[in-house]
């Protein structure tokens, strides 16, 4: 999407952290033995939707950043960082004033929210291509009580309508523009920017977030964000194992392919495609860990399109899924079961191609294969069966 349209993000980093009991602002306190905002800079550089970052940050640390973080990092996307002003409106002012009037989004983004994601912004940012204006928010979880000056219940709010407002949010640039002179206008300051967009009359897309999305604002907020970072890291560790199961009858006038070697044999296997049992199976074991729909509805029997084609190419395509579904593959185990040819023989290269394909180290693909000692089907000769075990890990982008 970002090959189509311009996002540039403005990310404020020059707050003094008053509410937070610590001798230096909070955005520069450690967090998994990183600054807090460099999780969130992180992100907005990894995410494909953004094109370029502004950055804000106090007047007296700009030397710091230009000449010590950048190139710690090595952040490419920050076309700029800019002092901030008095208040957080101003700072993102700033920013705002230094984004090119060829932009289509413009996203802000708090710099001490360090949970966000790149799905967020993704959600965020396609809204606002749609309706001018959104915000990531989760839904009040308990019941909400508006009161007078003397804590005394007004009414009861319903929770069902009420949004917890957080950020990124997104905008397009003539709606960002128009909101912020009248703001200007009007002496106007708003705790959000989706605040200055709705005294416009204009309406806020609000997007789900996620509870995890907090604000590091007290000491108390930053002792939480480390433990749903070690939660966070623990699941993106923790491998999915899928398992694959394949069998075909041999027949005669087929060519034998398995992990896309031609094997010397009278006898090939009978199927739509080239009939590659074992990468058969082995997609099937991906598509397993993934939580994704098996080869058959991926790709279907009956369609002509998958007629004789070459199971290599079913396999390219399942990596695809599984990179979509931001997994990366570890490790394929996978055992032949046929009577004869021998295969052991063509193991090595079958493991080869495989890892090529997937690209993985050979060393994490192991073939291995066997006989049915002359039992069943196998054993008679009718037919040959793979099985296959797939490990697969969350992609820690």
């Amino acid at each position: 999407m970002n090959n189509i349209m311009k996002v540039t993000a403005i990310i404020p980093a020059g707050g003094a952290g008053k509410r937070f009991s610590a001798l230096q602002a909070k955005q520069y306190l450690l967090l998994a033995g990183r600054p807090i905002f460099a999780h969130a800079l992180e992100t907005f550089e990894k995410a494909k939707i953004i094109n370029e970052i502004i950055l804000i940050v106090p007047e007296k640390d700009l030397l710091f950043f230009k000449d010590g973080y950048l190139k710690e990092y090595g952040l490419k996307k920050i076309k700029a960082i800019l002092a901030g002003g008095l208040h957080r409106q101003d700072s993102v002012l700033n920013g705002f004033k230094e984004t090119a009037a060829t932009t289509d989004i413009v996203v802000v983004h708090d710099a001490v929210r360090p949970l966000v994601t790149e799905q967020m912004l993704d959600a965020v940012v396609c809204a606002a291509l749609e309706t001018g204006a959104a915000a990531v928010g989760v839904k009040a979880k308990e019941t909400i009580k508006e009161t007078d000056k003397d804590d005394y219940v007004v009414t009861t709010r319903k929770r069902e309508d009420i949004w917890h407002a957080q950020t990124p949010q997104a905008f397009k640039y003539d709606v960002l523009k128009k909101a912020y002179e009248k703001a200007s206008r009007d002496g106007f300051y708003g705790t959000d920017e989706a605040s200055l967009v709705e005294r416009m009359g204009l309406r806020v897309k609000m997007i789900q977030g996620s509870y995890e999305n907090i604000k590091i604002t007290t000491a108390e907020d930053l002792l939480i964000a480390e433990m749903l970072l070690k939660k966070n890291k623990a699941m993106i560790s923790t491998p999915r194992c899928g398992f694959g199961y394949d069998s075909h009858r041999l027949t005669s006038g087929r060519k034998l392919i398995l992990g896309t070697v031609e094997i010397p044999s009278a006898y090939g296997l009978e199927g739509h495609s080239d009939a590659d049992a074992l990468l058969h199976a082995i997609c099937d074991a991906l598509l397993g860990a993934a939580g994704l729909p098996d080869i058959g509805q991926q790709f279907p029997d009956k369609d002509e399109k998958y007629k004789n084609i070459s199971s290599a190419i079913l396999l390219e395509e399942v990596i695809k899924m599984i990179s979509a579904a931001d997994y990366l593959v570890e490790h394929i185990d996978a055992t032949i079961v046929i009577e004869k040819p021998k295969i052991a023989p063509y193991s090595s290269q079958m493991a080869a191609n495989i890892a090529n394909i997937i690209g993985i180290p050979k060393e994490n693909v192991s073939i291995k294969a066997k006989t049915n000692e002359g039992m069943g089907f196998i054993g008679k000769g009718e037919g040959m069966a793979v099985f296959a075990v797939a490990s697969v890990i969350k992609n820690g982008r």
